[in-house]
């Protein structure tokens, strides 16, 4: 009797035993299908950065079977763009999209795809991107900042915003003019005796309303998505240097994750990618439309100014990266990619 109760006894115990273990294999196994909520961010609206935000947060919920979706903050939502940045980097934000040129402070590297005279045209420009062997070394620029690239893709070309019309070079001349934040950008203003501003995106259009900027540099799309025609309503396509834009994950974020989810979301980014690129080339011709549509105009400067607007941004490149040996690496590889693209 007393071997039979303890026999009992023991069946009870390993009954129990494997009870927990089902119930901690089954915990884990929920824990590792929860759903995982993530923030991603932009200063735009309606343009190819929100887009990308978009289609990347139905894409991501399909592909990882609802383990991870994306909420989806366009319009400086989640903070002005050095907030949203820091905000990445800690890991509050997982996903911030906009120009390099933003992430200057981060490394001075990501300043390059500033660098005017260099790319031809549109398609030259999409080479650049679709470069295998550059666009893997930009996108791992921010790796020991606490950032990891996940995509690059195009805004468009080069563009004035100004309070009157830019029909010339001249007309530039002493003017007051928003930049992104890079040397290569303020160097450009400078060599057309015009002085550059670097300011937030949200502070832009106030400042055009209320005449503390002659015009802002930009893309067109940009413009036209956050309706700055009733306040500078004549663009200058200059076309001698692009906009790019870049999706940056929080590194610590990232690093979190499993490795499944990890391959997903680089493939998920660069499907995005795909997307993005062709879209955002016929986005650019119906902005051109609507911009004129809604009383704006679109000029183009001369031959002769033309020419002479490459003669005198040109050489920015060489110049600053002589003074920066810390960007001639990358600086080189950037030449030899846009010398295959030719």
């Amino acid at each position: 009797m007393k071997s039979r109760n303890a026999m009992t006894a023991r069946l009870m115990v390993c009954g129990l035993g494997l009870a927990a273990l089902l119930a901690a294999a089954g915990g884990a196994a929920a824990q590792d299908t929860k759903t995982m909520v993530i923030k991603t961010g932009t200063a735009t609206l309606n343009d190819a950065q929100h887009e990308w935000l978009k289609r990347f947060a139905v894409a991501i919920d399909k592909n990882t079977n609802g383990r991870l979706k994306a909420e989806v903050y366009p319009a400086s939502q989640l903070g002005a763009i050095p907030r949203m940045i820091e905000g990445t980097q800690l890991g509050a934000i997982q996903i911030w999209v906009g120009p390099p040129e933003f992430l200057v402070g981060v490394d001075p590297r990501f300043e390059l795809l500033s660098v005017p005279g260099l790319l031809r045209d549109d398609n030259h420009a999409l080479k650049i991107i679709n470069d295998a062997e550059f666009s893997k070394a930009f996108l791992s620029v921010g790796a020991n900042k606490g950032l990891v690239g996940a995509s690059l893709f195009l805004t468009g070309p080069m563009a004035f915003d100004m309070r009157a019309p830019m029909r010339t070079l001249d007309d530039l001349k002493g003017k007051k003019v928003r930049v992104l934040a890079s040397p290569f950008q303020m160097e450009q203003l400078t060599r057309l005796g015009a002085t550059g501003v670097p300011l937030t995106l949200g502070d832009v259009l106030p400042a055009l309303q209320q005449g503390t900027l002659d015009g802002a540099l930009g893309a067109l799309p940009v413009f036209a998505a956050l309706q700055y025609h009733g306040s500078a309503k004549y663009i200058t396509e200059t076309g001698h240097a692009y906009i790019f834009s870049v999706a940056m994950l929080s590194k610590k974020w990232f690093d979190g994750l499993p490795a499944d989810l990890q391959g997903i979301v680089m493939t998920t980014a660069r499907q995005t990618q795909g997307e993005v690129l062709p879209w955002s080339i016929d986005f650019l011709v119906t902005q051109r439309k609507a911009w004129t549509e809604k009383g704006g105009e679109v000029i183009n400067l001369s031959a002769a100014d033309h020419a002479e607007l490459m003669k005198k941004t040109a050489p920015i490149g060489d110049d600053i990266v002589k003074t920066k040996p810390e960007l001639k690496p990358l600086w080189d590889m950037l030449l030899a990619a846009a010398k295959r693209g030719q």
